[in-house]
């Protein structure tokens, strides 16, 4: 089989909703990632939902999602000998994961500082709500208190501002820091080759939150501008168009970006021609107009009267062809003809569409211990000559102990001792 990209590097991870995400990503990619639960198993497994609505650890479809072809085993880092065999299991590591509060492993000795002296090829990277020190380093967190304090939610949501704030879910603030630790830990590897040398990789999520608001902190910072959250589009600090639009079967579509060049101005004169429309659309003329035009100047609209009729014709245009269309033929045609429209879709539909399904995204994952198939999301992204892949399903609890705590030297008495904690 071709090997993987990641293929030969370890990583221990200490299981915890922070990091997760960031030990997946790895893992698909290859890394040997070994999620380390205390006895009893992650928090995580007992998050909502479950299969089949059967509460069970071995269930969790959030354990399920997060810890795809990982490796499991159990140790307590409460007692001194399962920090022990912790720290034996790190020093056979290049990248200790983890995403624990300041300080915690520190009062355990496994913090990088400690481990480092005896390990100094180690790569460690950290994920806290505020980074490992300084200021507010302790201050506590979850999931939606990041997606507030990094100032996510508040581009996110409608024209009303009456009503609030609406907080992507998903663990959305935990996920963004993760693929801004993956990066780090990459680029750490490649540091290490050239120097021998591992870091540490301190990664702040509410930073990490705050630098995904596109221009909207950076308006801020140089303009003093705050900016006001928009349905379905950019937030901005002055109201546009709205985009979102239904189609004459009631399926909803985003009409994207509208033309601004020459060029997308004549597909979309053409496409409203080809429907017989011109003479239902008075309008039809600042279409002819934005063809004439190398290009829209956009620092113009709302300056310039002609500018803004030109633009904002562009966009009636495209809510008249949607009210003439099936959601789905509209967007076919849209994207044939090049212009960039979304149909709006449920997460089902996404796994069904024929873009997706050639290009292998829905992803089947063999669940021997429940007789099933179950069909997975798969990567954004296609390596030619190391494929990404799901390896296995997310590991049952402990089900890895003998494979790598008795590759370590852990006895069977002592791997006994596990399974009489109710661990495989």
């Amino acid at each position: 089989m071709t090997a993987s990209a990641l293929e030969g590097l370890r990583v221990v991870e200490l299981a915890h909703e922070r990091c997760a995400w960031a030990g997946k990503l790895l893992a698909d990619m290859g890394a040997e990632v070994i999620a380390v639960e205390p006895p009893r198993g992650s928090a995580q497994r007992g998050y909502e939902p479950f299969v089949d609505d059967a509460p069970d650890r071995e269930r969790s479809l959030y354990w399920w999602t997060y810890n795809t072809s990982k490796l499991g085993v159990t140790l307590d880092r409460d007692t001194e000998q399962g920090r022990a065999w912790l720290r034996e299991l790190i020093a056979s590591a290049d990248v200790l994961l983890e995403g624990e509060d300041p300080g915690t492993l520190a009062s355990l000795g496994l913090d990088h500082e400690t481990l480092s002296a005896t390990h100094p090829e180690l790569i460690t990277v950290s994920i806290t709500p505020f980074g490992s020190n300084g200021p507010g380093a302790s201050d506590p967190a979850t999931d939606i208190t990041l997606m507030a304090s990094g100032g996510l939610a508040w581009i996110c949501g409608y024209d009303d501002h009456s009503l609030p704030p609406v907080r992507g879910t998903g663990e959305q603030a935990y996920m963004t820091a993760c693929h801004y630790a993956v990066v780090g830990a990459l680029v750490a590897l490649v540091e290490r080759d050239a120097s021998g040398r591992g870091q540490h990789v301190d990664v702040n999520a509410n930073a990490a939150v705050n630098v995904t608001t596109e221009h909207s902190t950076v308006r801020w910072l140089v303009e003093g501008a705050s900016v006001w959250r928009q349905t379905g589009r950019h937030a901005g600090d002055q109201l546009t168009m709205s985009s979102q639009t239904a189609c004459a079967d009631g399926r909803w579509v985003n009409t994207g970006l509208p033309p601004r060049t020459s060029r997308e101005y004549r597909i979309l004169r053409d496409w409203i021609a080809d429907l017989g429309l011109e003479e239902e659309w008075p309008e039809v003329f600042l279409l002819d107009m934005g063809v004439e035009r190398e290009s829209i100047d956009f620092s113009l609209i709302g300056v310039d009267e002609e500018t803004t009729a030109i633009f904002g014709a562009a966009r009636e245009a495209l809510v008249l062809i949607a009210s003439k269309l099936g959601g789905d033929d509209f967007f076919r045609q849209a994207q044939t003809r090049g212009l960039p429209i979304g149909i709006i879709y449920s997460p089902e539909e996404v796994l069904a569409d024929p873009h997706f399904v050639d290009r292998g995204f829905p992803t089947p994952v063999e669940h021997p211990e429940l007789g099933r198939t179950v069909t997975y999301p798969g990567a954004p992204y296609r390596f030619s000559a190391t494929p990404w892949r799901i390896r296995r399903r997310a590991p049952q609890l402990g089900e890895d102990n003998a494979r790598v705590l008795g590759d370590l030297g852990m006895s069977p008495e002592e791997l006994g001792r596990l399974r009489g904690l109710g661990v495989v």
